[in-house]
């Protein structure tokens, strides 16, 4: 047989490595997708273990923080799973999202720049800011949770001056909620429970969740969240 000419040869070799290439482009997607979201659930890896979640369970329908969106809608709208309000403005992500509106942004705590954050703002001038637009609706006290444990809800921390995420702001060695914000003589804890009794019909009092829904269930307890699907 006879050897083939240095130019064929050349163009064979460039036509193998091309169709090799071709090969791998059109599989590197399927085998980077099927590395990057074990479960199949939307939502890759590295994503999940960030807002600690199981990257092997399918938990795309949970609402691990309880703030009435689903984790991948959470993922969606580079909200955290993990907190009720990512933006820290008093009105939680399902909320916000539920509100489709260009005056809130969960990813946003001041949306249209006016110096009032979002759960300070009253979005369909009813006389109710955004965040205490649903109290009266929600029937378990992990709605309005407390993630820094200093008895001041999330959503109210604002209200003090405060940060949700930090047990004593100011560093003085008080829990913000045995804090005089205002200097009223009263502390922050105990102004905060009065206005949810008012807000929330008795709420904190008459708590209805079951210990299970604590923890971001998977499964919804009928009648006690609310989804956001979009």
């Amino acid at each position: 047989m006879a050897l083939l000419s240095h130019s064929a040869f050349k163009l064979v070799s460039a036509t193998s490595a091309m169709a090799v290439a071709g090969l791998l482009t059109l599989s590197a997607p399927y085998a980077s997708a099927a590395s990057g979201d074990s479960d199949h659930d939307g939502m890759p890896n590295r994503w999940e273990i960030r807002h600690g979640l199981n990257p092997h369970k399918a938990d795309a329908r949970g609402d691990k923080d309880r703030d009435g969106l689903r984790n991948i809608q959470e993922f969606r709208h580079h909200t955290d799973p993990s907190d009720q309000d990512t933006d820290n403005d008093g009105d939680d992500d399902g909320d916000e999202v539920g509100d489709d509106s260009s005056t809130t942004d969960p990813t946003d705590s001041d949306t249209d720049d006016d110096g009032t954050v979002d759960g300070d703002e009253d979005a369909d001038h009813d006389g109710v800011d955004n965040e205490d637009e649903d109290d009266a609706e929600e029937s378990c006290q992990a709605d309005d949770g407390d993630a820094d444990q200093d008895g001041i809800d999330n959503e109210d921390e604002n209200d003090f001056g405060t940060n949700a995420h930090d047990a004593d702001s100011d560093d003085d060695g008080s829990p913000d909620g045995a804090e005089d914000s205002d200097g009223d003589g009263t502390d922050n804890q105990t102004e905060d429970d009065a206005q949810d009794d008012a807000d929330d019909q008795g709420e904190d009092e008459t708590d209805q969740c079951q210990s299970g829904d604590q923890g971001g269930s998977d499964d919804a307890k009928a009648g006690t969240t609310w989804y956001v699907v979009r």
